[in-house]
């Protein structure tokens, strides 16, 4: 689909790779842009329209989406990090990891599906991680939940296909922003990764492969696991 003059509507807009999303799509010559976050006041984006959005509300959601019924291009990005492992977290963050990243973004793309076919062609980009194929124990609640959000896409992409909507997922190691800040180690621009993810929405790819690390981990999942977890 093409990004010039489409209509857009980005979950976790307000901060870090969202924001950037917003942006980067204002430039692309979006018409409209849906600076989405639970409180829309801290949006700070020029040139958006901010509205409230909670993932894990289903009112909320339907609401947002009702708002925004002339959407052709939904970004869902919002989401939340706790790195923990699954056998020692409390189970309400193990829960709090799936309400979001599974359960969240799936109410969300529940909510707009209608709409999206409508207003066809139009796409749904998911953000998701290099965690969603490598599962550290230290990183085991937000990997799982990655995981689950991957099998997620790749069958509402396979529902939507057929109906004018396509679905491309965003893979990609740690960027540069405030939800990591504590994490140590090389981290990606979230300005460059927001344009190469819309780069792969406008080609109509299916994944897209953000940083060197997502896409050595992506070549090696073939490998024999017993190999993998020998290293």
């Amino acid at each position: 689909m093409q990004i010039s003059g489409s209509v857009a509507f980005v979950t976790g807009a307000n901060r870090g790779l969202g924001r950037h999303f917003a942006e980067e799509l204002v430039a692309r010559g979006a018409a409209k842009v849906y600076a989405a976050a639970r409180r829309p006041e801290t949006v700070t984006s020029q040139n958006v329209v901010p509205i409230r959005i909670d993932i894990t509300d289903p009112e909320s959601v339907a609401a947002a989406a009702d708002l925004a019924s002339d959407t052709t291009l939904l970004v869902n990005n919002a989401g939340i990090a706790s790195f923990h492992s699954l056998l020692e977290a409390p189970m309400e963050d193990v829960r709090a990891q799936m309400e979001s990243h599974f359960f969240g973004t799936l109410s969300v793309t529940r909510a707009f599906a209608p709409h999206l076919i409508a207003n066809s062609p139009a796409a749904v980009l998911n953000v998701l991680s290099v965690l969603s194929w490598v599962h550290p124990p230290s990183a085991g609640t937000y990997s799982a939940a990655k995981a689950a959000l991957w099998a997620q896409t790749d069958t509402v992409r396979d529902e939507l296909a057929p109906r004018g909507v396509a679905v491309t997922a965003l893979h990609v190691g740690f960027m540069d922003t405030d939800m990591v800040a504590s994490v140590e180690g090389p981290k990606s621009d979230p300005a460059k990764i927001a344009a190469v993810a819309l780069d792969g929405v406008e080609a109509g790819l299916v994944e897209v492969l953000g940083d060197e690390l997502t896409r050595k981990v992506k070549a090696g999942l073939s490998a024999d696991r017993g190999a993998v977890a020998a290293r």
